[in-house]
């Protein structure tokens, strides 16, 4: 099978580009053929045989070029041409799409109907719903649906986007033409990593109906399965340091709990916030076998996001090794942690409401140790890349038969 994996980087920056790299990697081992389209950049580690990609578009830079983005992010003639030749010369049997807007744009996914191939894209946040993506309010530090049937103006507003009114303005048009015009209908298949945002999508469009399917993300299952680490006495957090991720109410719980030594793996822009805490100590950001070693030796990993959260890699991770969760009641985090079995659901959103889960999970010794055993054998249920990927050539061979 030729397969067209698009993705606006096409290098390791983040959790859609990890995703897809991985995945392809996988594919090509089954004998598959896998070619991708996206931004040129200096730094690609992947491409395709035809040598076509977009213009590199640095949204901080100073040059003139900058003046054209307003345009070019909300509709990019340029991407939706040199696809289409992508697809001329390759001549894939699906193109299976992951984080295009900005700069790729929707626009592509007219150039890929034109050719006649199946779609397939994962969603890997909330942006066919959500001007900003996350379903978040910065501002009040809620979450926030206000946009979702289509009321955008909320948007502009609350400057959701980056907190200014401009690139909130340009965010909401780039909404309301493609809601308009109706383009995601054109995409065959949504592979939704949580049922949360699948269910997100079906209450938004009707023609979402019949498109969508719910598969939780992978991991490398070898690599945190097979350690056999000794516990140590702290709590662990693993991700952005901001505000969406409940940076705040990990300061305030640590403050509550002087007994408990807190952990921090990760950097971001609201870094201050958890200095000066003396029982918190900031391991910066960390990857590979040293963020592995981190968490496998954690007493319970602290997830206290206040967004919704799709479908959190880190979770899968400390399971497949053992270690309880303590996380929100909500989005994706509900459904991967078994409250009472796996790990501790968090109701009230508050330093006060975390600190009481985090006695309740830790100071009982027997509820304790029933989680840790309960995790051990959670990690068969947690999907390998193997797994995953036969679950999703299966989609690809409905999509290419119909």
């Amino acid at each position: 099978m030729k397969i067209l994996m698009v993705n606006k980087f096409l290098y390791p920056r983040g959790g859609s580009e990890s995703y897809m790299l991985y995945l392809a990697e996988y594919l090509k081992k089954l004998g598959h053929e896998v070619e991708f389209f996206g931004m040129y950049d200096e730094g690609n580690t992947v491409g395709n045989s035809a040598c076509q990609y977009t213009q590199n578009m640095d949204f901080h830079g100073k040059g003139i070029k900058r003046f054209l983005y307003p345009f070019k992010i909300i509709y990019s003639f340029e991407a939706k041409k040199k696809i289409m030749k992508v697809i001329d010369d390759f001549k894939p049997d699906i193109v299976h799409m992951n984080n295009i807007n900005f700069q790729l744009t929707p626009s592509i996914i007219y150039g890929i109907k034109k050719r006649g191939i199946p779609l397939v894209q994962t969603v890997h946040d909330y942006q066919m719903i959500c001007p900003n993506h996350l379903l978040y309010n910065f501002d009040k530090n809620v979450p926030c649906e206000k946009c979702t049937g289509g009321r955008h103006i909320n948007c502009i507003k609350n400057k959701c986007i980056h907190g200014s009114f401009v690139k909130s303005l340009i965010g909401v048009i780039e909404a309301k033409l493609y809601a308009f015009l109706k383009t995601y209908k054109k995409v065959d298949l949504f592979v939704c990593p949580s049922n949360f945002l699948e269910n997100k999508l079906l209450s938004a469009k009707s023609y979402y109906k019949g498109k969508t399917v719910t598969i939780h993300n992978f991991i490398n299952k070898e690599k945190f399965s097979d350690k056999d680490l000794k516990e140590e006495d702290y709590i662990l957090f693993v991700g952005r340091l901001s505000k969406e991720k409940g940076i705040e109410n990990i300061a305030g719980a640590a403050r509550l709990l002087p007994e408990y030594k807190f952990v921090i793996a990760g950097s971001g822009p609201d870094e201050e916030m958890l200095s000066g805490v003396s029982n918190i100590h900031l391991a910066g950001f960390l990857t590979g076998d040293a963020l592995t070693e981190l968490m496998g030796k954690a007493k319970v990993l602290l997830l206290p996001s206040v967004c919704y959260e799709n479908c959190p890699l880190s979770i899968l991770e400390a399971h497949s090794m053992g270690v309880p969760v303590v996380t929100m009641n909500s989005g994706g985090m509900a459904e991967l942690v078994k409250d009472g079995v796996t790990g501790t659901l968090v109701t009230e959103p508050t330093p006060e409401g975390i600190a009481v889960k985090i006695k309740e999970t830790l100071e009982n010794e027997e509820y304790y140790k029933t989680l840790k055993e309960n995790c051990k054998k959670e990690k068969e249920d947690i999907l390998s890349v193997g797994t995953y990927t036969d679950i999703l050539l299966k989609e690809y061979e409905k999509l290419i038969a119909r």
